[in-house]
């Protein structure tokens, strides 16, 4: 490969096609994985990018579902204590009581 071809002309300009020692097909071959190395290389540095700093979209919706949850959560308990406030007042010490006499 030569020392012009820059990464994204890789993708465009086959560098192995004047190469004497090397048939069209092998340089079609040494051409695909030249592609393929530099897809793999974009893919490690995207994936190094992402893992380095959060995604800030989808932090603000993990935020806004926080808070909806944070809602529910609220309301649920709200739901569970108007259930229980509305059931009779039993008197703790009929329950107690003595029933064997």
């Amino acid at each position: 490969m030569s020392v012009s071809t820059t990464i994204h002309d890789i993708f465009v300009v086959n560098p192995y096609e004047s190469h004497p020692g090397l048939t069209t097909n092998e340089a079609e071959v040494l051409w695909e994985y030249a592609k393929l190395a530099q897809h793999l290389k974009d893919l490690t540095t995207r994936t190094k990018e992402l893992g380095a700093q959060p995604d800030q979209n989808l932090l603000a919706r993990l935020r806004v579902l926080e808070r909806k949850m944070g809602l529910v959560l609220t309301l649920f308990k709200a739901s569970v204590w108007g259930v229980i406030n509305q059931q009779p007042v039993t008197d703790p010490s009929r329950e107690y009581a003595d029933t064997t006499a």
